[in-house]
């Protein structure tokens, strides 16, 4: 890991959460008043604890945010709008992945794909350069970099450990093998080691099994999992496969992780097709962690789980059922930007 870059943890201090706003130009559309209170009570509790750093596609769709936002209670001068054109929501994926560079910060500008080519991303996988050019992030270097990557596919414990799933990255680079693509990471990354999970998906999800709806560091030597406690669940055999791996995996100092395995939630169905209610995909911010709810009874149970991992950190419940219609979850429609990272 080099000693003057350094990937921070999603717990560190952050200055800010990243969104941007549902349209009717978006996939969101056909349900777009549903999915806009869950962006409404995202930016409300966003907004309690630091600033929300708002996209808006238009003059007129940031009137309406702000509209929408102010007639919840909303404090809106937690709340900054930039105008920008964008495909859709997902800014875990298509947004700016931060590291400390010295004494300032390097943006990294990941080649989005729109996981791998599945829908279109060409306005997306400019997002990260038009905020930078416009001046959003002060004095950040920009660095694209020609490699297919998101945001939700990696974690990081701060300290230069990555953990990723390798079906999400042999999908996006068939070509490579596993010690070209650590080695790439490791690199652009600033990362000194990278732990791989070979088990682990979500029926209803686009990404090839991203890491952030299915295991999370907690702190440097705590992993939080999506467990499965059915065994006539279609993902049971999978995800206890998973937890294996997890259990066997050990800290920088050669002791095994303590975990927090979270509850299932019962299938939630849309036209017959399953869902993907992931309790792992929440966001960590300053003092609090914002939880995927689903109005499932399992949802008090990964709330518990969550402030058991995350001790003084107010756990937080955000209605996500609208944002699993389209495949992702809470995490996935939000990027963390560091402390003193925004101009």
């Amino acid at each position: 890991m080099s000693e003057l870059q350094r990937f921070p943890a999603e717990w560190e201090p952050q200055s800010a959460v990243l969104i941007a706003w549902p349209h009717e130009g978006t996939d969101w559309a056909e349900r777009l008043a549903q999915v806009e209170q869950t962006y409404v009570a995202l930016v409300a509790a966003v907004t309690r604890f630091q600033q929300a750093l708002v996209c808006v596609a238009g003059p007129s769709l940031r009137e309406r945010a702000a509209r929408l936002l102010g007639s919840a209670g909303v404090d809106l001068a937690r709340v900054r709008f930039f105008e920008v054109e964008y495909d859709d929501t997902w800014l875990r994926d298509s947004g700016p992945i931060t590291l400390r560079d010295g004494a300032g910060f390097r943006l990294l500008d990941f080649h989005f794909t729109a996981w791998g080519g599945k829908f279109e991303a060409g306005l997306d996988d400019q997002l990260v350069g038009k905020l930078h050019a416009a001046g959003v992030f002060g004095a950040a270097t920009h660095q694209r970099i020609d490699f297919a990557l998101e945001g939700g596919g990696i974690e990081t414990d701060g300290q230069g450990s990555l953990l990723s799933t390798w079906r999400c990255l042999h999908e996006r680079h068939p070509d490579k093998s596993r010690e070209e693509i650590t080695a790439i990471l490791e690199k652009a990354l600033a990362q000194s080691r990278t732990l791989w999970l070979e088990h682990g998906y979500l029926e209803g999800d686009d990404t090839d099994a991203h890491i952030d709806t299915l295991a999370r560091f907690a702190a440097p030597d705590a992993i939080v999992f999506q467990a499965c406690d059915d065994p006539a669940d279609g993902h049971y055999h999978e995800l206890t496969a998973m937890a294996g791996e997890i259990a066997a995996l050990r800290t920088r100092d050669g002791q095994p992780y303590r975990l927090f395995p979270l509850p299932w939630a019962k299938p939630i169905l849309d036209d017959g097709r399953r869902l993907a209610a992931s309790y792992a995909n929440f966001l960590i911010i300053n003092g609090a962690v914002l939880m995927p709810a689903y109005g499932d009874p399992a949802d008090g149970a990964a709330a518990a789980v969550l402030a058991a991992a995350f001790p003084g950190r107010e756990i937080v419940p955000v209605n996500c059922r609208p944002l699993i219609w389209q495949n992702g979850s809470l995490h996935c429609v939000t990027m963390q930007l560091p402390e003193g990272l925004l101009a």
